[in-house]
């Protein structure tokens, strides 16, 4: 009896273990014994767990729903590849950098700078990449702005973003209210008009600060640091300082841009004096550099003083003033010192209008008239004989005689 109670304790034992470890297959071994991949990662999550805490472990656990299919050594591989992912993006961010670099150097379209033949005056027109304009005076009282006009009509411009006024001299805004009457009744309008802020006691200036009003055209008095929101230029303006000591001087105070477009840049004055060019120079330095430099005042050996050239250090010259000035212009220390510096010099009484597109980093530079540019043998060279305006010409888009190319390119 003891013996067939212990053969059925012996029968119940098997049973029971056979429910709770499943079913044999067809090779003789347990099929649940074999834990799946999941199981596997869940071990080791729980053994990293052991090691490294309750905050390990469940990083672990976030990483093994990511990755069902890992083991240890897969999870720093994912580890390694996470890393390696965010080098990868961090690299991503330089080169998109980079590019964004590459891109701040890159200029498109090309910007044109005239220097308007308007005798013992000045009128510089400036066409950006975008197609805004930019004229910087107007030329002498006794014209009216007549030739400017002219001159721009050729060129097909109808609209003036920015007019800007060097100083308040008759023979630098001589034409303003002219051509703000034009464009205002006959073209696209005025955008703005930039100024030194020094008045001046003349008929010539009440009447542009009469066309200012009367046509409602945004004045702004400018001050060394501002920028002239020109499309594609960096247009910076130099002088006059923002506290002058000299608030009534019109030529201390003249308004004085810094043109930059791509490599390429451009340095106007007006008709800035030792005083001023001395200012700049310690005020702004390297800054000052330039390619192209309008002389100041004409080519008067007032300006363009060793220190400011040497400061400057342009490659190109532009000097405005009548072929037979009655002030000497330009001065035979001026064109000694461009001489020295082996500047080309383009001068209007025997160049006529010239003509500077820069792509932004070449200059091609055309003239009316075929002249020397050296320096030393300019004043040897006849006046310039530009015939009357006529239709715009297809290789200059003007309506004068066709530019000769001078210098052709200069990189």
């Amino acid at each position: 009896m003891r013996r067939q109670l212990l053969v059925l304790l012996v029968v119940l034992s098997v049973a029971v273990a056979g429910c709770v470890g499943g079913g044999v297959g067809d090779d003789g071994e347990t099929e649940t014994d074999v834990p799946d991949e999941t199981d596997d990662v869940e071990d080791e999550a729980d053994d990293t767990a052991d090691d490294e805490g309750d905050d390990a472990a469940d990083e672990s656990d976030e990483e093994t729903e990511a990755s069902p299919d890992s083991s240890d050594d897969g999870t720093e591989s994912d580890d390694e590849t996470e890393s390696d992912t965010d080098d990868e993006t961090e690299s991503g961010d330089d080169t998109e950098s980079d590019t964004d670099d590459e891109e701040t150097d890159a200029v498109d379209g090309s910007l044109e700078v005239h220097t308007i033949d308007v005798g013992q005056a000045d009128a510089t027109l400036i066409v950006g990449p975008g197609g805004e304009t930019m004229l910087i005076d107007t030329g002498d009282w006794r014209q009216d702005g007549s030739e400017v006009i002219e001159y721009l009509e050729g060129e097909g411009i109808d609209r003036i973003d920015y007019l800007v006024a060097t100083h308040a001299h008759a023979d630098h805004i001589g034409g303003h209210a002219a051509v703000i009457e034009h464009f205002e009744t006959e073209g696209e309008g005025i955008g703005q008009a930039w100024d030194s802020g020094v008045p001046h006691t003349s008929a010539t200036y009440d009447r542009y600060l009469d066309a200012v009003e009367e046509y409602d055209v945004d004045l702004i008095d400018a001050q060394e640091g501002d920028e002239i929101p020109m499309e594609g230029i960096d247009v910076t303006v130099v002088n006059p300082p923002a506290e002058s000591d000299r608030p009534e001087d019109l030529h201390y105070n003249s308004l004085s841009v810094h043109l930059a477009f791509g490599e390429t840049s451009f340095l106007l004055t007006g008709d800035a004096e030792e005083n001023a060019e001395t200012r700049m120079v310690d005020d702004h330095g390297d800054a000052l550099a330039a390619d192209v430099y309008h002389a100041g005042h004409h080519g008067s050996s007032t300006s363009s003083t060793p220190a400011f050239l040497d400061t400057v250090e342009p490659e190109v010259a532009l000097i405005s003033s009548a072929y037979e000035s009655q002030y000497g212009h330009p001065h035979d220390e001026v064109l000694e010192a461009f001489a020295d510096r082996e500047v080309e010099t383009y001068w209007t009484g025997v160049h006529g209008t010239v003509v500077i597109e820069s792509d932004g980093s070449e200059l091609a530079i055309e003239t009316e008239t075929e002249a020397t540019t050296d320096p030393a043998e300019i004043r040897d060279e006849p006046e310039a004989t530009i015939e009357a305006p006529t239709a715009p010409t297809a290789a200059t888009g003007h309506g004068s005689a066709p530019l000769a190319p001078s210098v052709g390119v200069i990189a």
